[in-house]
């Protein structure tokens, strides 16, 4: 098997399938139970919340458990509007956001919200000075992702928080492909509230984090019952998911510099043996270290993803979230119709090797050399 498709989903290392099984078996007590085995569960979930604080260097309680990214995602915004309630009803993000932040958005217009959505150049780049453009009196919050899934853009989140400064709007950023792949924490990025995944970093599915600082307070608790999370998000809390997020956290932290370094050595490989591919393309910046986006015109992804995938390489046809629809990231870009269709997504991690970028440099070359493109 060569499994490039790690900003989709990544392996579960031994460790942190071992965290979750204690969790489970062990561990098992509800944490807000007051004898031993309940103190001892909760104790868990303290201890995954302070590892999550320690790689984004804040303090434990600005760190609320989720379920996903999209769920971090939907939270923040409305939690964001609804601080800012008397500021006014005009939102400002991308047009190249994950789905989760669009869907939101949009469902707030219907609501009687305004929103701007910034495009980004051919390039996939977007600049602070488009969103400074934007920006309105009535602007009560800003979202702007971190690392586009698609193209593996990095977007200006510091610049863009220095923009807003003296402004009343509050700024979210959809960190989950930006967590423990590319340097920052929440001082540095400036954002208030920051979306984080366990599952693009080696941990279990099914859980996530908000972290929820700098301007944002008296944040709307996403739903209403007990007082677990401080009130913010009742329901007991998942300790095995939390154990393995936090285990996946400390073992990218124990080998971040490695890791960083294999990722952009991994890319780098990736973009000199793909180049030699006549006609291919590159799409993006291919600034994040373990995302790289290309196309081959006229040859369309999902036959492209079909083909591989039948010789055990995993790539995507753009976010795992499109099930085959139009990418809006590349429409928005404005690239033509047959090199978006044409466009897949390959991504790496830890567990990388370069013969699996070997493999899929030949698979892409025979599949173009024995297919007739659809003109």
């Amino acid at each position: 098997m060569h499994y490039l498709d790690h900003a989709a989903t990544t392996p579960v290392p031994s460790e942190v399938a071992r965290a979750m099984a204690l969790a489970l078996t062990e561990n098992f007590g509800n944490p807000s139970a007051q004898y031993e085995l309940g103190r001892q569960a909760k104790a868990l979930v303290d201890q995954g919340r302070c590892a999550i604080a320690k790689a984004l260097d804040c303090r434990p309680e600005q760190v609320v458990f989720t379920s996903c990214g999209t769920e971090g995602d939907n939270w923040a915004i409305r939690a964001a509007l609804y601080q800012n309630r008397r500021v006014g009803k005009h939102i400002v993000t991308t047009a190249v956001e994950h789905s989760a932040v669009l869907q939101c958005v949009k469902r707030l217009e219907q609501e009687g919200y305004a929103a701007s959505y910034v495009k980004p150049g051919r390039d996939g780049r977007i600049h602070a000075g488009q969103i400074a453009a934007a920006l309105r009196e009535d602007t009560a919050l800003v979202s702007v992702m971190l690392v586009n899934n698609e193209t593996g853009a990095v977007f200006p989140v510091e610049g863009i928080a220095a923009l807003l400064k003296d402004r009343p709007a509050l700024l979210h950023t959809d960190a989950v492909q930006g967590f423990m792949k590319i340097p920052f924490t929440a001082k540095s990025l400036g954002a208030d509230y920051i979306t984080l995944s366990a599952h693009k970093i080696g941990g279990p599915k099914g859980i996530g984090a908000l972290y929820i600082g700098g301007q944002a307070k008296n944040t709307l608790p996403l739903l209403f019952g007990g007082g677990q999370e401080n009130g913010l998000r009742p329901g007991t809390e998942a300790t095995a998911q939390i154990a393995g997020f936090a285990r996946a956290v400390e073992l990218r932290l124990e080998r971040w510099e490695e890791i960083f370094a294999h990722l952009t050595a991994c890319r780098d490989y990736a973009r000199e043996k793909l180049a030699a591919i006549p006609g291919l393309q590159f799409i993006g910046p291919a600034a994040a270290p373990h995302i790289l986006s290309v196309s081959l015109p006229g040859y369309p992804s999902q036959n492209i993803v079909t083909e591989l995938g039948g010789k055990g390489i995993y790539i995507s046809a753009g976010s795992a979230c499109h099930r085959g629809k139009a990418s809006h990231v590349l429409t928005a870009m404005g690239l033509e119709k047959k090199t978006a269709a044409g466009t897949v997504r390959i991504s790496f991690g830890p567990e990388t090797v370069f013969a699996d970028i070997d493999a899929l440099a030949e698979a892409l070359l025979e599949h173009k050399n024995n297919r007739f493109p659809m003109l």
